[in-house]
């Protein structure tokens, strides 16, 4: 792994796509599930709206609504044995909790962003990559989905 004296601080981001452009924003409470979920439903565009979290140096969140249907995705599934969010997370999203033997795998819908361009494939070869700390993921989404320097804005302001 790699230095982790670099942000540890759990993180949460929206973007939504408007008009031919992506808008990004910080999320206050990277935890309050319920509270991301409801931001993202006020968001009346047609891509939808996405929320990327990462939570500490160990997995990410995202959610996507569309319209009346919601998007569930999380880079690793046994984290809800150890992170209260990642555990109501899954219980949102209608997922399977981990058993206590079962590999660090990505569950829910792994094509979340199939239609802006990022494939189910491309996105299990991110969680694939150990070296990979939640905020480069979320970085290496954002850069996929065309949001790269929005985000950056957004994270050094």
């Amino acid at each position: 792994m790699g230095d982790v004296s670099d942000v540890t601080q759990d993180f949460a981001i929206e973007a939504w796509h408007e008009d031919g452009r992506w808008t990004v924003a910080r999320l206050p409470e990277p935890d309050d599930l319920t509270h991301i979920i409801d931001r993202l439903k006020k968001q009346q565009t047609n891509g939808g709206a996405i929320a990327l979290v990462a939570i500490d140096d160990e997995f990410l969140l995202a959610i996507r609504v569309l319209g009346t249907h919601i998007k569930y995705f999380i880079s690793d599934v046994t984290c809800a044995m150890d992170y209260e969010v990642a555990a109501e997370f899954l219980e949102l999203a209608d997922i399977d909790g981990p058993e206590e033997d079962d590999e660090p795998l990505p569950a829910g819908d792994l094509d979340i962003f199939a239609d802006l361009g990022l494939n189910g494939m491309e996105l299990s070869t991110l969680c694939d990559d150990a070296d990979l700390y939640p905020d480069e993921f979320i970085e290496a989404i954002a850069v996929r989905l065309g949001f790269g320097d929005q985000l950056t804005e957004v994270l050094e302001s």
